[in-house]
C-alpha cells in the first residue's frame, strides 16, 4: 500500500497520483525492477536507521542480538577512523597524499561491506525490521531528501513501464505544445512588463504633479490661516461684549423667574391640601370596596369547594364507565379478531370452491372433447371399410374400360 501511493512527476511537470487499477505490472521484468526498487527503498531506511540503533546499542542488545551488535560495532570503529581520515589535512607530499587516499579507499571499501552486512543481517529478521521501523526516529534531513527522491524516481520508473510507447509519443507532443505556449506566454509578458513599466512613469509624472498641487494648496492654506486667526479674534471680541450683555439680561430674568416660582409655590401648597382631602375619601372608598371583595372571593371559594365536589363525583363515574369501556372495547378486539380470523376462513374456503369450480368445468370440457373425439374416431373407423371397397371396385372397371378399347 505504500508502495502504490507515492506522488510523482509526469512528463508534463505536474505532480499527480497514480491509479492503483494501473499500477498491476503487466510482465515479470516490471514485477522485478520494481522489486529491486522497493527493496533498495527498504534498505535505505534501514542504512538511515543505523546511527541511531549505534547510538542506543544498550537499549537493543538484546533485541539484535550478539552477531549484529558485534557488526554493529566494527561499522561504528570504521566510521570514527574514516572522520578521523576525513577531519585530517592532507599531506603536502604526493607520495604520503597518495597512501593516504589508498587507506581512505580501502576504509571505504570496508566501510560499504559492513553496511552490507548490517543490512543483510537486519533483513534476515523482519520483525526485527518492523520493530525498528516503528521506533520513532527522526532521518538526517539529506538522508530523508535522498530516500524522497529515490521514492519519486521508483514511482516515475513504474510510470515510465506501465505507459505505452503511444502514450510516450501523446506525453511528448504535450509536453512540445506546452512548451511552445511558455514561450507565447513569455512573449506576452514581456510585452505587459514594457507596458507596465510606461504606465509606472505615466503615473510618476501624475504624482509630481499632484505634489506641485500640494505645495500650492499648503501655501494657499498657510494664508487662510492667518486670515482665520484675525477672524477668531474679533469674533472672540464680538462674543463677549454679547456675553455681557445676555449676562445682564438673563439676570433680570431670573428675578422675574425668582417671582413666578414662589407664587407656584403657594399654589403647590394648596393644592396638596385640597388633594388630601380628596385622597382620604378615595381611601375610605377602597376599604369598602376591599370588604365587598373579600365577601365575593369567600362566595367564590364556597362555589368552587360545591362544584369540585360536584366534579369529583362525576370524574369517579367517568372514572367507572372509562374502564368498562377499555373492558367492551377489549371485547371488541377480541371478537374483531376472530371475526377476521372467520372471514379470512371463508374467502379461502370460497377461493378454494371456486378453484374446485373452475377445475371441474375444465375436466368436465376435457371430457366433453375427449368423448366427441372418440366417437369421431369410431364414426371414421366404422366408415374406412366401405371406402376401401369403394376404391377397389373403381379399379376393377377402369381395367375392363381398358381391355375393351384395345
Amino acid at each position: 500500500k505504500e508502495r502504490n501511493e507515492f506522488p510523482i512527476m509526469s512528463t508534463a511537470g505536474a505532480p499527480k497520483v497514480l491509479d492503483p487499477r494501473r499500477l498491476n505490472p503487466n510482465s515479470i521484468e516490471t514485477e522485478r525492477i520494481l522489486s529491486v526498487l522497493d527493496e533498495t527503498i527498504a534498505k535505505l531506511e534501514l542504512s538511515c536507521l543505523i546511527p541511531r540503533i549505534i547510538g542506543s546499542l544498550d537499549r537493543f542488545a538484546d533485541l539484535l542480538g550478539p552477531e549484529i551488535t558485534t557488526t554493529l560495532l566494527e561499522y561504528q570503529e570504521l566510521s570514527k577512523q574514516m572522520e578521523h581520515l576525513l577531519g585530517t589535512p592532507e599531506e603536502e607530499d604526493p607520495t604520503k597524499a597518495e597512501e593516504q587516499r589508498g587507506s581512505l579507499r580501502l576504509l571505504e571499501q570496508h566501510l560499504k561491506c559492513s553496511v552490507r552486512n548490517i543490512l543483510r543481517l537486519l533483513t534476515a529478521i523482519p520483525s526485527l525490521c518492523k520493530a525498528l521501523k516503528y521506533e520513532v526516529w527522526a532521518r538526517e534531513p539529506a538522508a530523508e531528501a535522498f530516500i524522497k527522491a529515490f521514492r519519486e524516481f521508483r514511482n516515475f520508473m513504474l510510470e515510465r513501464l506501465l505507459t505505452s510507447p503511444t502514450k510516450e509519443e501523446e506525453t511528448v507532443q504535450l509536453t512540445e505544445d506546452i512548451s511552445l505556449r511558455i514561450n507565447k506566454n513569455t512573449e506576452i509578458i514581456t510585452a505587459l512588463q514594457a507596458d507596465l513599466a510606461a504606465a509606472i512613469r505615466t503615473r510618476d509624472e501624475e504624482i509630481q504633479n499632484k505634489d506641485n498641487i500640494i505645495k500650492d494648496l499648503k501655501n494657499s492654506m498657510q494664508v487662510l490661516d492667518e486670515c482665520c486667526k484675525n477672524k477668531i479674534l474679533q469674533v472672540k471680541w464680538e462674543g463677549e461684549k454679547r456675553q455681557k450683555e445676555e449676562l445682564q439680561a438673563s439676570q433680570v430674568r431670573c428675578a422675574r423667574l425668582q417671582q413666578d416660582i414662589q407664587e407656584l409655590e403657594a399654589q403647590f401648597k394648596k393644592l396638596v391640601l385640597e388633594h388630601r382631602a380628596s385622597e382620604l375619601a378615595l381611601r375610605k372608598r377602597k376599604c369598602r370596596v376591599e370588604a365587598e371583595i373579600l365577601n365575593w372571593i369567600q362566595m367564590y371559594d364556597t362555589d368552587m369547594a360545591e362544584k369540585q365536589a360536584e366534579f369529583e363525583k362525576i370524574h369517579a363515574a367517568y372514572s367507572k364507565e372509562k374502564a368498562e369501556l377499555s373492558l367492551l372495547m377489549e371485547k371488541h378486539a377480541v371478537l374483531l379478531q376472530e371475526y377476521s380470523q372467520i372471514e379470512e376462513e371463508r374467502r379461502m374456503y370460497e377461493e378454494k370452491k371456486q378453484q374446485a369450480l373452475e377445475k371441474l368445468v375444465i375436466m368436465t370440457l376435457a371430457a366433453t372433447r375427449i368423448q366427441a373425439f372418440w366417437r369421431g374416431y369410431l364414426i371414421r373407423a366404422a366408415f374406412k371399410p366401405k371406402k376401401k371397397k369403394k376404391k377397389n371396385g373403381k379399379s376393377k372397371s377402369k381395367g375392363k374400360d381398358k381391355k375393351e378399347k384395345k
